[in-house]
């Protein structure tokens, strides 16, 4: 016997056995929120804050917030989750999606669906914490959030489905604290509606000739590259005037709208990023600059409750 066989043989018994075990649990978490790219929470969980913020003009309570967060990861994590599920062999195909988790077999599809259902758990509590309606609408939530995955197979205007579905984060929040809708959370998600479909698009440029090839519904696939990036544009000059209609219908002050025209100029700067023979830099455009956009609206809007 070598010596280094010698050595496996202690380390996979005794008392290495359970940190062997912890160690495997702990990769295959990092797997799974690499995955899921978890830190891109922070896309529209800014947003949820938002309309919780709105709702009375002040800071909610902490109970508020906390369980928010929480449904707010939840559906995140679960409507990515089933993305990675549903579109499994289409990323296999896909040579910018082929090194994802799921193709190259480094995490299961049992145990992504055991974070599916863990992840809607954690969002039926949330409801239920917060407020009657918001448990009641807690089945369309996830019946929205589910479908979200399969609007590529059928339609171009997938992409405006997405903005729906995060766009219901400020609306959501809304219902969470009041128990009720109102005009002004409706139409900053419809913001959030067309920001996130405008974004969508451009990111979806990136797989144009693989989806023209694999008969995949995207807005660039049906009407090309040049084309898209203009209703990109649309979408990205429609957001504001939603937010800025959030602002009026509210009667919030200089800070808020602030951040409108912060946000108006970070959309400027991803559109200046990207051009039709140029879209190397999607990355920064997609990624950075819509983070940045989303946590500088709430840094604006809380400075205005504040100051109020």
């Amino acid at each position: 016997m070598k010596p280094d066989q010698g050595y496996r043989g202690v380390g996979t018994g005794g008392l290495a056995g359970p940190e062997t075990v912890l160690q495997r649990s702990w990769k295959k978490l990092t797997v799974f929120l690499a995955m899921i790219r978890f830190e891109h929470t922070v896309f529209a969980l800014p947003f949820a804050y938002i309309g919780a913020l709105l709702t009375e003009r002040r800071l909610p309570a902490g109970h508020d917030l906390f369980w928010i967060t929480v449904a707010m990861v939840g559906a995140r994590t679960a409507a990515m989750s089933l993305n990675r599920l549903i579109d499994q062999e289409i990323d296999a195909k896909n040579p910018r999606t082929a090194d994802r988790a799921l193709p190259r077999g480094l995490i299961s599809r049992a145990e992504v669906w055991v974070y599916v259902v863990l992840s809607f758990m954690l969002l039926g509590v949330a409801a239920w914490q917060l407020s009657p309606l918001a448990l009641k609408l807690f089945l369309p939530a996830v019946l929205i959030l589910w479908f979200y995955s399969y609007t590529k197979r059928f339609t171009w205007a997938c992409h405006f489905y997405l903005g729906l579905a995060l766009g219901l984060a400020p609306v959501a929040a809304w219902v969470a604290i009041t128990n009720g809708f109102a005009l002004a959370p409706v139409l900053l998600g419809l913001g959030v509606l067309f920001w996130v479909a405008g974004f969508d698009i451009v990111y979806a440029c990136m797989d144009y000739e693989f989806d023209r090839r694999e008969r995949i519904f995207s807005l660039p696939a049906r009407f090309g590259i040049a084309a898209a990036l203009w209703v990109a544009r649309g979408c990205h000059l429609t957001a504001p005037v939603f937010f800025t209609l959030t602002g009026v219908v509210l009667g919030l002050g200089p800070f808020y709208f602030a951040g409108v025209a912060f946000a108006v100029a970070v959309l400027l700067y991803e559109h200046r990023l990207v051009r039709p023979g140029d879209l190397s830099r999607i990355g920064v455009a997609f990624f950075n600059m819509n983070g940045i956009l989303s946590t500088g609206m709430f840094c604006f809007t809380l400075a205005d409750i504040l100051m109020s």
